[in-house]
Protein backbone atom coordinates (compact mmCIF):
# COMPACT_ATOMS: atom_id res chain seq x y z
CA UNK A 1 0.00 0.00 0.00
CA UNK A 2 2.88 2.59 1.03
CA UNK A 3 4.48 2.14 -2.43
CA UNK A 4 1.73 2.15 -4.42
CA UNK A 5 0.70 5.62 -2.32
CA UNK A 6 4.13 6.93 -4.28
CA UNK A 7 2.56 6.61 -7.80
CA UNK A 8 -1.38 6.39 -7.33
CA UNK A 9 -3.80 7.57 -4.47
CA UNK A 10 -6.05 4.33 -4.34
CA UNK A 11 -9.57 5.31 -5.80
CA UNK A 12 -11.13 5.28 -1.94
CA UNK A 13 -8.76 7.89 -0.98
CA UNK A 14 -9.50 10.02 -4.20
CA UNK A 15 -13.18 10.12 -3.56
CA UNK A 16 -12.33 11.44 -0.31
CA UNK A 17 -10.80 14.63 -1.09
CA UNK A 18 -13.62 15.81 -2.98
CA UNK A 19 -14.10 18.98 -5.72
CA UNK A 20 -10.85 17.68 -8.04
CA UNK A 21 -10.14 15.38 -10.55
CA UNK A 22 -7.72 12.73 -10.39
CA UNK A 23 -9.30 10.53 -12.99
CA UNK A 24 -10.96 10.69 -16.10
CA UNK A 25 -13.73 8.14 -17.80
CA UNK A 26 -12.66 4.47 -16.44
CA UNK A 27 -14.38 2.64 -19.05
CA UNK A 28 -12.86 4.39 -21.57
CA UNK A 29 -9.23 3.12 -22.84
CA UNK A 30 -8.16 6.96 -23.26
CA UNK A 31 -5.43 8.11 -20.69
CA UNK A 32 -4.44 11.89 -20.32
CA UNK A 33 -0.73 13.11 -20.82
CA UNK A 34 0.33 16.07 -18.72
CA UNK A 35 2.96 18.97 -18.57
CA UNK A 36 3.83 20.99 -15.21
CA UNK A 37 5.81 23.85 -14.33
CA UNK A 38 6.69 25.17 -18.62
CA UNK A 39 6.78 26.56 -20.98
CA UNK A 40 10.74 26.89 -21.07
CA UNK A 41 13.03 26.72 -24.09
CA UNK A 42 15.62 24.67 -22.89
CA UNK A 43 12.92 21.57 -22.71
CA UNK A 44 8.95 22.75 -23.91
CA UNK A 45 10.22 22.42 -27.82
CA UNK A 46 11.68 18.98 -27.24
CA UNK A 47 8.20 17.45 -26.21
CA UNK A 48 5.89 19.29 -28.61
CA UNK A 49 8.52 17.74 -31.26
CA UNK A 50 8.39 13.91 -29.71
CA UNK A 51 3.94 14.74 -28.97
CA UNK A 52 4.10 15.31 -32.77
CA UNK A 53 6.44 12.37 -33.96
CA UNK A 54 4.15 10.17 -32.55
CA UNK A 55 0.11 12.04 -32.98
CA UNK A 56 -0.26 12.43 -29.28
CA UNK A 57 -2.19 15.39 -27.49
CA UNK A 58 -1.43 16.40 -23.91
CA UNK A 59 -2.21 19.23 -21.49
CA UNK A 60 0.26 21.93 -20.05
CA UNK A 61 0.07 23.24 -16.62
CA UNK A 62 1.78 26.07 -16.81
CA UNK A 63 3.70 28.52 -14.74
CA UNK A 64 2.29 31.81 -15.89
CA UNK A 65 5.46 33.69 -15.33
CA UNK A 66 7.47 31.66 -17.44
CA UNK A 67 4.45 31.65 -20.83
CA UNK A 68 4.82 35.20 -20.35
CA UNK A 69 8.50 35.26 -21.13
CA UNK A 70 7.92 32.93 -23.39
CA UNK A 71 4.99 33.97 -25.48
CA UNK A 72 6.07 31.65 -28.79
CA UNK A 73 5.63 28.22 -26.32
CA UNK A 74 2.22 29.19 -24.95
CA UNK A 75 1.38 30.08 -28.96
CA UNK A 76 2.93 26.47 -30.20
CA UNK A 77 1.05 24.72 -27.68
CA UNK A 78 -1.99 25.77 -28.54
CA UNK A 79 -1.13 25.89 -32.13
CA UNK A 80 -0.19 22.16 -32.37
CA UNK A 81 -3.78 21.48 -30.61
CA UNK A 82 -2.32 20.70 -26.98
CA UNK A 83 -4.63 22.36 -24.17
CA UNK A 84 -3.10 24.77 -21.60
CA UNK A 85 -3.80 24.80 -17.78
CA UNK A 86 -2.96 27.55 -15.05
CA UNK A 87 -0.40 26.55 -12.83
CA UNK A 88 -0.39 29.73 -11.05
CA UNK A 89 1.91 32.76 -11.96
CA UNK A 90 4.96 32.27 -9.43
CA UNK A 91 4.59 28.49 -8.90
CA UNK A 92 2.84 29.38 -5.73
CA UNK A 93 2.36 26.75 -3.15
CA UNK A 94 -1.03 27.34 -1.71
CA UNK A 95 -0.99 25.77 1.65
CA UNK A 96 1.85 28.42 1.97
CA UNK A 97 -0.48 31.24 0.79
CA UNK A 98 -3.14 33.39 2.38
CA UNK A 99 -6.76 32.39 0.15
CA UNK A 100 -6.53 36.04 -1.63
CA UNK A 101 -3.03 35.71 -1.95
CA UNK A 102 -2.94 32.70 -3.80
CA UNK A 103 -6.34 34.07 -6.09
CA UNK A 104 -4.95 36.85 -7.02
CA UNK A 105 -2.09 35.19 -8.45
CA UNK A 106 -4.33 32.29 -10.04
CA UNK A 107 -5.81 35.38 -11.71
CA UNK A 108 -3.21 37.33 -13.45
CA UNK A 109 -1.83 33.86 -14.35
CA UNK A 110 -4.91 33.57 -15.94
CA UNK A 111 -4.57 37.24 -17.75
CA UNK A 112 -1.71 35.14 -19.46
CA UNK A 113 -2.98 31.97 -19.80
CA UNK A 114 -6.85 31.91 -20.37
CA UNK A 115 -8.16 29.05 -19.30
CA UNK A 116 -10.57 27.35 -16.69
CA UNK A 117 -7.88 24.77 -15.85
CA UNK A 118 -6.00 24.45 -13.08
CA UNK A 119 -3.25 22.23 -10.93
CA UNK A 120 -2.28 23.45 -7.83
CA UNK A 121 2.08 23.45 -7.59
CA UNK A 122 2.54 20.20 -5.80
CA UNK A 123 -0.97 19.58 -5.76
CA UNK A 124 -1.86 20.61 -2.61
CA UNK A 125 -4.17 23.49 -1.52
CA UNK A 126 -6.64 24.53 1.12
CA UNK A 127 -9.91 23.60 1.11
CA UNK A 128 -11.06 27.75 1.30
CA UNK A 129 -9.08 27.84 -1.95
CA UNK A 130 -10.48 25.01 -3.53
CA UNK A 131 -13.39 25.96 -2.69
CA UNK A 132 -13.12 29.73 -4.18
CA UNK A 133 -11.22 28.28 -7.17
CA UNK A 134 -14.78 25.63 -8.18
CA UNK A 135 -16.52 29.15 -7.42
CA UNK A 136 -14.80 30.96 -9.58
CA UNK A 137 -15.25 28.37 -12.38
CA UNK A 138 -12.06 26.38 -12.53
CA UNK A 139 -12.05 22.65 -13.11
CA UNK A 140 -9.18 21.66 -10.55
CA UNK A 141 -7.05 18.38 -11.91
CA UNK A 142 -4.66 16.41 -9.69
CA UNK A 143 -3.15 12.63 -11.52
CA UNK A 144 -3.71 9.40 -11.31
CA UNK A 145 0.01 8.50 -12.11
CA UNK A 146 3.29 9.94 -10.94
CA UNK A 147 6.19 9.21 -12.44
CA UNK A 148 8.87 11.49 -10.25
CA UNK A 149 10.52 12.08 -13.46
CA UNK A 150 11.54 15.25 -10.84
CA UNK A 151 13.89 12.73 -8.66
CA UNK A 152 17.38 12.13 -9.75
CA UNK A 153 17.05 8.87 -8.31
CA UNK A 154 15.07 7.81 -10.87
CA UNK A 155 15.95 6.89 -14.07
CA UNK A 156 14.00 6.63 -17.34
CA UNK A 157 13.41 2.78 -17.03
CA UNK A 158 12.10 3.39 -13.93
CA UNK A 159 9.49 5.85 -14.75
CA UNK A 160 7.96 3.86 -17.89
CA UNK A 161 7.59 1.00 -15.24
CA UNK A 162 5.61 3.14 -13.06
CA UNK A 163 3.59 3.97 -16.11
CA UNK A 164 3.23 0.25 -16.95
CA UNK A 165 2.36 -0.79 -13.53
CA UNK A 166 -0.19 1.96 -12.51
CA UNK A 167 -1.66 3.27 -16.05
CA UNK A 168 -5.42 2.60 -16.04
CA UNK A 169 -8.37 4.09 -17.97
CA UNK A 170 -8.79 7.28 -17.49
CA UNK A 171 -5.44 8.14 -15.98
CA UNK A 172 -3.79 11.26 -15.78
CA UNK A 173 -0.21 11.43 -16.10
CA UNK A 174 1.93 13.82 -14.72
CA UNK A 175 5.43 15.15 -16.27
CA UNK A 176 7.37 18.03 -16.04
CA UNK A 177 8.54 20.55 -18.91
CA UNK A 178 11.06 21.84 -16.59
CA UNK A 179 15.30 21.95 -15.80
CA UNK A 180 14.93 19.84 -13.25
CA UNK A 181 13.22 16.98 -15.02
CA UNK A 182 13.95 17.44 -18.68
CA UNK A 183 17.08 15.12 -19.16
CA UNK A 184 15.17 12.11 -17.79
CA UNK A 185 11.76 12.83 -18.62
CA UNK A 186 12.88 13.15 -22.41
CA UNK A 187 14.40 10.25 -22.82
CA UNK A 188 11.46 8.30 -20.73
CA UNK A 189 8.74 10.22 -22.77
CA UNK A 190 9.34 8.17 -26.13
CA UNK A 191 9.23 5.14 -24.32
CA UNK A 192 5.84 5.45 -22.45
CA UNK A 193 3.67 6.95 -25.43
CA UNK A 194 4.97 3.78 -27.65
CA UNK A 195 3.98 0.96 -24.97
CA UNK A 196 1.10 2.95 -24.19
CA UNK A 197 -0.35 3.15 -27.75
CA UNK A 198 1.21 -0.47 -27.94
CA UNK A 199 -1.33 -1.36 -24.85
CA UNK A 200 -4.35 0.27 -26.68
CA UNK A 201 -4.65 3.67 -25.33
CA UNK A 202 -5.18 6.65 -27.28
CA UNK A 203 -4.74 10.23 -25.97
CA UNK A 204 -6.51 13.05 -25.22
CA UNK A 205 -6.34 16.55 -23.88
CA UNK A 206 -8.26 17.66 -20.65
CA UNK A 207 -11.07 20.11 -21.00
Amino acid sequence: MFLRLLYQFPTWLQRLYRGVVWRMNPSSKVVYLTFDDGPIPACTPQVLDILSEHGVKATFFMVAENAQRHPELLARVRAEGHAVGNHTYHHLRGCQSSTQNYLQDIQRGNEVLQTSLFRPPHGRMTCSQKKQLRKAGYTIYLWDVLTHDYNPKYTPEKMLRIVQRFTRNGSIIVLHDSLKSKDRMLQALPQIIKWLQAEGYTFQTLK
